[in-house]
């Protein structure tokens, strides 16, 4: 369980986990922004993706051998050694990331953006499906960096770009993918012992938002949806915000401010009313 037990403030860092195709460059604006309001920020890299963007496209190796457990691992080490528990969010896989910490115990709040699913989530899109066929076609990809080209990109990850708005995201963040976590996610519901099991059942977790793109191929509405609904089995605070005109790239798309306020906003809200709940509960 968690190592965070000084709950007496509002939490005063936030920690960022990137997603597939991207690295900690992806969340550039969302720093600077709650830096500027006078947070802490954290984005640590995936284990082994501290490098540069530029780099880890001439040298993808340290993608090859990523599990999931080994990413969740990193960031739970990281998030115990805090004096209180900090405000957590994650985009795609860095949203079912987030899931994962929470379950564990972990973080004030937690926000889940364009989330890829947790084990257990059966309804995949066509879309979801069409936007990881790159790395699941072939099984040797499992132990592979997989690169995505640009049109593919734009195709799944900035639809609601221009293509040259696209081609400006894609040299700028994108990385291949880490190929193992792409499979082992796609594999989850039919492994007992997978790592993105949670219990959606958990009463005392954080609370959890789910932020939702009207326009997100790679986890559509449907998707995301179908994921928070799981939670309704519990009593721990599940809520859903959605944008109908974003698409999976949110954090820089055009109006990104407006999804980083409400993001912190409601993470705030939440974890002042979680505290309230626990100190009249132990009253």
């Amino acid at each position: 369980m968690a190592g965070n037990q000084d709950t007496g403030a509002d939490p005063g860092t936030i920690v960022l986990i990137h997603g597939l195709w991207m690295t900690p460059r992806s969340w550039e604006h969302w720093i600077d922004r709650y830096r500027a309001a006078g947070f802490e920020v954290l984005a640590p890299a995936w284990p082994g993706l501290e490098g540069e963007v530029e780099s880890l496209r001439q040298d993808s190796t340290p993608l090859e051998r990523l599990e999931i457990d080994q990413i969740i691992e990193y960031y739970r080490a990281i998030i115990r050694q805090m004096p209180s528990p900090p405000i957590i969010m994650g985009h795609s896989f860095g949203g079912a990331f987030v899931q994962v910490l929470l379950d564990c115990g972990l973080g004030a709040a937690g926000v889940t953006i364009g989330s890829a699913a947790v084990k257990g989530i059966a309804r995949m899109s066509s879309s979801t499906i069409k936007s990881v066929l790159p790395v699941l076609k072939n099984p040797a990809n499992s132990r592979k960096a997989v690169p995505l080209t640009h049109e593919q990109f734009h195709e799944s990850f900035t639809n609601c770009l221009t293509e040259e708005e696209s081609r400006a995201v894609y040299d700028r963040y994108y990385i291949p993918a880490a190929g193992h976590v792409v499979f082992e996610a796609g594999l989850a519901n039919f492994a007992p012992h997978a790592a993105t099991k949670v219990d959606f059942g958990n009463n005392n977790r954080a609370p959890l938002l789910f932020i939702v793109g009207g326009q997100d191929r790679v986890s559509p509405p449907s998707l995301v949806l179908d994921n928070a609904n799981h939670y309704r089995k519990g009593t721990a605070i599940t809520d859903v915000k959605q944008y109908p005109y974003r698409c999976h790239y949110t954090l820089g798309q055009e109006g990104w401010e407006e999804v980083a306020d409400y993001a912190l906003s409601w993470s705030l809200q939440e974890a002042r009313a979680a505290q309230r709940r626990a100190t009249l509960k132990h009253a």
